[in-house]
């Protein structure tokens, strides 16, 4: 079994969710040498978080941010944790709520996601800056 991994950073991003499909495969050259295996994609950030959802209308991530914010708004006057801004709290709450990886099958060396499908990251911060991403691939 084959296994690789890579940490890297992506460009900062505004507020909001944005496909990084590309961003991803530019870093992991190495997935063309599995023909089957698994893609686990991890983000070191307590603030910004992962999912998997459509690539091709952007009012899905518009909808996405507007359904996520309405969720967990930042004006609730019941949140403890409020040093870092009023945007913190609800970012680590809309972290967990969507998680910190991702996993995809790698078929002939590439992610085996669906027609309509790409990786996005949730930018749940005003001013997150850059982020880091892991990826771990395995597989033959």
């Amino acid at each position: 079994m084959k296994v690789f991994q890579k940490e890297f950073s992506l460009k900062p991003k505004a507020r909001g969710f944005h496909l990084i499909t590309g961003e991803i495969l530019q870093s992991i050259p190495e997935i063309s040498s599995i023909s089957a295996g698994i893609a686990h994609i991890f983000i070191k950030h307590t603030s910004a978080s992962l999912t998997v959802n459509e690539n091709a209308d952007p009012t899905v991530r518009s909808d996405m941010e507007t359904h996520f914010n309405i969720m967990v708004p930042e004006d609730a006057d019941y949140y403890e944790h409020t040093l870092e801004g009023p945007d913190d709290m609800t970012s680590h709450i809309k972290t967990s709520i969507l998680g910190s990886s991702v996993s995809v099958p790698i078929t002939k060396g590439r992610l085996n996601l669906g027609t309509w499908q790409g990786i996005y990251l949730c930018e749940h911060r005003n001013h997150g800056g850059s982020r880091k991403l892991i990826v771990t691939l395995s597989g033959e």
